[in-house]
């Protein structure tokens, strides 16, 4: 009966540790390629192995005396790297609820597992001291292959944690150097894929940050010091503010269309900015400037226009939502603040947006264009839509719209055969624009399956130097060990000491 017990906790033991790291570690979080993961990378790595030793081991042997005694010890040691790991995961990122569910699952069912099986290996440890050959049928043949699953996934967390190690390095303290007085910078979804980039270069520079968000526990991941507040009544009128950063919103591709996320998608965006114009009426001193985040969905479908921030706008759900929160946005110029509506087009990270939901399938040669593949896609690499934003400061003579786009989109077939190559995996699939349309609505009609062709007509004419303008160099940047400087300085002819200054824009 127990031994019947023992292997039932085992069999349910590997079946949510798989689902765990297929759902959530792969498909979910995409762990294997966010920098910031690589400690607990690190400790899935070594768990997984230890795992593996221990399904082939206790398959296929029967260990007496020293040998049960290490037994045990290889099981202590899995439950301080689970503890640990548990810490690492509070630290370093917030766990969804079901991840954290399932971690309590896990944590209780392996406690039971060691209730009935270090009994066991105590009593073995009293024996003489013996490896002794065995076989358990079914019960040998799922070891080996729960073992070859722990191998694989743990090599792969291994890798993925020593490429964390350079993932997405580049020299953060550089990317404001435009940003020439020292200025107080009030930004709003600071916690997401770009206000964390942006804090954490502000903060570098030694400008002052003022951080607002619903969610203090997420702000604590951002690089300090700066001021924390969840509301903007928090800031009095005579409190100084120069800059406002504005890119807070509802999330656009984290679920369907619904007539409720369109709704949620809309009021974000207008309660937000709509607070921010009231903010800088009540402030005694207003803000010199504020860059409102707005998108290139302001544009809506087109074909192989070339598109500037003075072209004419396509009816559509994004055009909509865009033109109201770039509306709302304008309101601040009656009280003396330049406004700056920032059309940002798709940014290029392996921390989030689309390129990290991508990556997990293209790493796995499952890689495939949208539809026909002929629609634009309009990118911008992270680090240079920061330096956008402190060309933008440094600039007054920039307002209005400005498209925040790298010179040269490319086709959605070009993009995803592109990212093939930077991975060196194929990309030669395709998905149905009909099944994508049937899977995800009206949201994949707008985000994945029509284009713009959107250009920086107005950052190329101030003279901004963009350090990435191809998608290739883009790519090779952010995906592969080669250094961003050197790039950097490739890409605009200068000598490595020039490009490490900073000042290139």
């Amino acid at each position: 009966m127990t031994s019947h017990l023992l292997l039932s906790l085992i069999a349910m033991q590997i079946s949510m540790a798989a689902f765990d790291t297929i759902y959530h570690h792969e498909m979910t979080e995409h762990l294997a390629w966010r920098a910031s993961q690589k400690h607990e990378l690190a400790l899935h790595a070594a768990r997984s192995l230890l795992y593996a030793l221990l399904f082939v081991t206790l398959g296929f042997t029967e260990l007496h005396g020293f040998w049960a005694m290490l037994v045990i010890t290889v099981l202590a040691i899995e439950v301080v790297i689970t503890l640990s790991d548990f810490v690492e995961e509070d630290l370093s990122r917030k766990l969804p609820a079901t991840e954290r569910v399932l971690h309590t699952l896990l944590a209780v069912n392996y406690g039971a597992i060691l209730v009935l099986l270090v009994p066991v290996l105590i009593e073995w440890t009293k024996q003489k001291t013996a490896i002794i050959p065995v076989f358990y049928g079914p019960v040998s043949v799922l070891a080996v292959l729960s073992a070859a699953g722990a191998v694989t996934f743990g090599l792969r967390e291994f890798f993925a944690a020593r490429r964390a190690a350079w993932l997405n390095h580049g020299c953060v303290d550089t990317l404001v150097d435009e940003i020439a007085e020292r200025s107080t910078v009030l930004v709003t979804g600071a916690t997401g894929l770009i206000g964390t980039r942006l804090v954490e270069a502000l903060t570098a520079a030694g400008h002052d940050v003022i951080v607002l968000t619903r969610d203090p526990a997420k702000a604590a991941a951002l690089r300090p010091p700066f001021q924390l507040v969840t509301s903007l009544d928090q800031i009095s009128n005579d409190a100084r503010i120069d800059i406002i950063v504005n890119l807070a919103g509802e999330p656009i591709a984290n679920g369907l269309w619904t007539k409720k996320k369109r709704r949620r998608i809309l009021e974000s965006r207008l309660r937000m900015t709509e607070g921010i114009v009231r903010l800088i009426h009540w402030l005694d001193r207003p803000p010199s400037l504020l860059i409102s985040a707005s998108a290139i969905g302001f544009y809506g479908a087109h074909g192989d226009e070339m598109l500037t921030e003075s072209s004419e706008a396509a009816p559509s759900f994004g055009y909509d939502v865009c033109s109201a929160w770039e509306q709302a946005a304008t309101a601040a110029e009656q009280y003396g603040t330049r406004v700056v509506r920032l059309r940002i087009g798709l940014v290029l990270s392996t921390d989030g947006g689309m390129l990290g939901q991508m990556l997990p399938s293209y790493e796995y040669a499952l890689g495939a264009r949208f539809g026909s593949g002929e629609q634009w896609m309009a990118w911008i690499e992270r680090d240079d839509l920061i330096r956008m934003i402190a060309h933008i400061i440094a600039h007054p003579e920039i307002s209005g719209p400005v498209n925040a786009t790298a010179p040269e989109p490319v086709r959605n077939s070009a993009f995803a055969s592109e990212l093939g190559r930077a991975l060196g995996r194929p990309a030669f699939l395709r998905i149905p624009a009909m099944l994508l349309h049937h899977l995800a609505g009206s949201m994949a009609d707008e985000l994945l399956l029509t284009g713009r062709r959107v250009i920086p007509a107005k950052m190329q004419a101030v003279g901004f130097k963009f350090r990435h303008t191809t998608l290739r160099d883009a790519l090779s940047a952010i995906l592969t060990n080669k250094p961003r400087d050197a790039i950097a300085a490739r890409l605009t002819n200068q000598p490595m000491t020039s490009a490490m200054s900073g000042r290139q824009g």
